[in-house]
């Protein structure tokens, strides 16, 4: 089936070459005025000047008229952890009245209160709760997740988890990747072995892993407190003897090394950033990592927002997603990223677009399927309301500025 969309105000992100993005040309986005798009199938067919649209082809099966709407890709979202059981606003509630992280863990709260809910849940009821949140996020532009595993912290429930996100592979439209995070903390009775717990990440659940072909990514929590560089390291050179690339939960709350470390395994990307020097940023800009900069997560835990600038003017190639999950960023609304990376890092709604698309893809390796308007690339579209300039996107932060959302050539419900 082929679409026809006529009088785009502005088709954004047009590019015919899939580079990864950095230092000054993250703020270019290529766009055209007064557009027409053609959608063959699942995938962008051709566009261009509506002066320029050809008179001679077939009249398509279905003409939408976008007059005084833009159109750009959908989102791509490189870091989430959707797939958990229940919430945490009583933790949230806890934090206003003036608990520390370090007391509602005490209270047994945090990844470990994660933990004990998905071990009581069903495989069926994680996947259902797992759902909801996919169709949600959908509805708000995004078209290609990253999802990680991580609160099961036992080989059952690790494998429960990675279970699930196959699964939401198998039935969804959206291009999902998949991340294996056992290593996001110690459980209890290895609080003191940590030796013993990186054993059965590498013994047991890798082996699974790769027999069932459950991740595509290994993710470890480099931080102090948790995983060390070195304990990084080693989980990392496992995960990749058994065909998984590197990921990295990096400078979240500290110097922690995670960024050197993972720019060290050629990490797919590093993501957090929150605490930065000198040193972590020039070793990141003189690689091909990627920095995933997670500001909601920020804005949750009131702490400082990653240096956005510092990291862009370094010619760093900086992505953006949204951590979507119950205890530091509970939500997955992917405009609202890019209107607080504006806001509070003061980047520019261009930069933010295109890290929040065409390098939020190189981010999962999507970066010839995804995230520009390029002939071939996967009909993932998002339809704006009328509205006066692109930069009013980010600007109207809390309005509902989307219209309706393509995936794969067919219309998000």
């Amino acid at each position: 089936m082929a679409t026809l969309i006529t009088n785009i105000r502005q088709l954004v992100n047009v590019r015919e070459k899939n580079e990864l993005l950095r230092g000054q040309s993250l703020a270019v986005l290529p766009s055209i005025d007064h557009a027409w798009l053609l959608i063959e199938g699942n995938e962008i067919a051709g566009y261009g000047t509506m002066a320029e649209l050809p008179s001679n082809r077939p009249i398509p099966e279905e003409t939408i008229d976008a007059t005084g709407q833009f159109v750009l890709p959908a989102w791509c979202d490189s870091h989430t952890h959707i797939v958990f059981a229940g919430s945490r606003e009583g933790e949230f509630v806890d934090k206003i009245r003036g608990l520390s992280y370090a007391e509602i863990a005490a209270r047994g709260g945090g990844i470990l209160n994660s933990a004990r809910k998905l071990r009581e849940t069903s495989e069926d009821e994680l996947f259902n709760q797992a759902w909801k949140r996919l169709e949600e996020v959908s509805k708000q532009g995004t078209g290609a997740i990253e999802i990680k595993s991580g609160y099961g912290l036992t080989v059952e429930s690790e494998l429960k988890m990675l279970r699930v996100i196959r699964k939401l592979k198998e039935r969804s439209s959206l291009t999902i990747r998949a991340s294996f995070l056992g290593a996001h903390t110690y459980p209890p009775e290895f609080k003191e072995d940590h030796q013993g717990y990186i054993d059965l990440i590498i013994r047991e659940m890798l082996p699974v892993i790769r027999q069932e072909n459950l991740a595509d990514y290994i993710d470890v929590f480099c931080e102090t407190g948790f995983f060390s560089p070195e304990e990084t390291e080693t989980i990392c050179k496992a995960g990749m003897s058994f065909g998984l690339k590197p990921k990295i939960h990096a400078n979240q709350l500290n110097l922690s090394g995670g960024t050197q470390t993972g720019v060290k395994l050629g990490a797919i990307s590093v993501d957090h950033l929150e605490t930065m020097d000198e040193d972590a940023i020039k070793t990141l800009a003189a690689s091909n990592t990627i920095g995933t900069l997670l500001p909601s997560a920020a804005f949750f835990l009131r702490m400082p927002f990653q240096p956005a600038r510092a990291l862009i003017d370094a010619g760093c190639a900086i992505a953006l997603a949204s951590d979507f999950n119950p205890g530091s960023s509970p939500s997955g609304n992917m405009n609202l990223v890019v209107s607080m990376s504006c806001i509070q890092m003061k980047m520019l709604p261009e930069e933010a677009i295109n890290a929040a698309t065409l390098n939020g893809a190189w981010a999962m390796e999507l970066g010839n399927e995804l995230g520009s308007i390029t002939t071939g690339k996967k009909a993932n579209l998002i339809f704006t309301r009328p509205i006066p300039s692109l930069s009013y996107l980010p600007y109207a932060f809390g309005s509902p500025l989307i219209d309706k959302v393509m995936v794969r050539g067919e219309w998000i419900g």
